[in-house]
């Protein structure tokens, strides 16, 4: 298949389908078809497909034509608007006033059994992939900023105040300038052991949170995402030690070319980050 749309480009399209519904998108309807999905291309990156065209991206992105479920929603719409129109300006304007800069961070759990990708089989039967009984995990921690940075961190203990604290010291030992770290409102984040430390150095970073349940407002889960389907798949790591090695190798890769960081700010729902109007999609 002849691919009229960027890799980065699949994945903010994908991103689109899977947390938005067409009418959040300034689309009709509720539920995505293969013409919405099309008309939805064609705004973003002016590209017109024909319907089998787009079917064939769906295909390829893992997705099939399913019954969606009705799901009680977490998410504050209220809290998600606050972010849009007042706390995500004001973190900006702060930062552009102190001559600071802004990344976006989060944490993630790789496992060695965890399959990705898709494999051919009979039909009517699904593959199994057999699993060792010898499982283990690494830690990652990753913040991105739009001029293209990238910093990581791969660990493995669990992901706790201690290691937040340690995350924090070097990438503060990164800049010469002040940090606007934007992260989730886990724990470990809003634990003692860390605001003790932003209180020891307040002109180094400082934390802001995004709202309850929106991970789809932080393009670092976009990192977390493309981590989970860019470690080998036809060689599994044989212990922790490889699976860390595989992770850290997954990380360069990508932190090497500014413009492949910085494609991550380009998916629909983590553009606002970009536009200087909070409110535009």
């Amino acid at each position: 298949m002849h691919q009229l749309l960027g890799e980065a480009e699949q994945v903010a399209v994908r991103q689109a389908v899977l947390d938005h519904r067409p009418c959040d998108v300034g689309l009709s309807g509720q539920l995505w078809t293969r013409r919405l999905v099309g008309e939805l291309i064609a705004k973003l990156y002016r590209v017109r497909l024909t319907e089998v065209g787009v079917g064939k991206y769906l295909k390829r992105w893992g997705l099939s034509f399913q019954r969606p479920d009705k799901r009680a929603v977490e998410q504050d719409p209220d809290a998600v608007g606050r972010w849009h129109q007042e706390t995500w300006p004001e973190i900006r304007a702060k930062a552009r006033k102190g001559g600071g800069e802004i990344l976006f961070a989060d944490q993630v759990g790789i496992r060695s059994d965890q399959v990705t990708g898709r494999t051919w089989g009979e039909k009517g039967k699904t593959p199994v992939v057999p699993r060792s009984g010898n499982r283990f995990t690494v830690n990652a921690m990753s913040a991105i900023s739009t001029k293209g940075r990238m910093h990581f961190m791969v660990f493995t203990e669990s992901f706790t105040a201690e290691v937040m604290c340690r995350f924090l010291d070097r990438l503060a030992g990164h800049f010469d300038h002040k940090v606007h770290l934007v992260v989730d409102l886990h724990s470990a984040h809003r634990s003692k052991k860390v605001r003790d430390w932003l209180a020891a150095h307040p002109d180094d970073v400082e934390l802001h949170f995004l709202p309850p349940y929106s991970p789809e407002l932080n393009p670092d889960e976009l990192v977390n995402a493309d981590l989970k389907h860019g470690l080998p798949k036809q060689h599994r790591a044989r212990n922790q030690a490889e699976l860390a090695a595989e992770t850290r190798r997954f990380f360069r890769r990508r932190q090497r070319p500014p413009h492949i960081v910085r494609g991550y700010f380009g998916s629909p729902h983590v553009r606002y980050v970009l536009d200087e109007n909070p409110m535009s999609f």
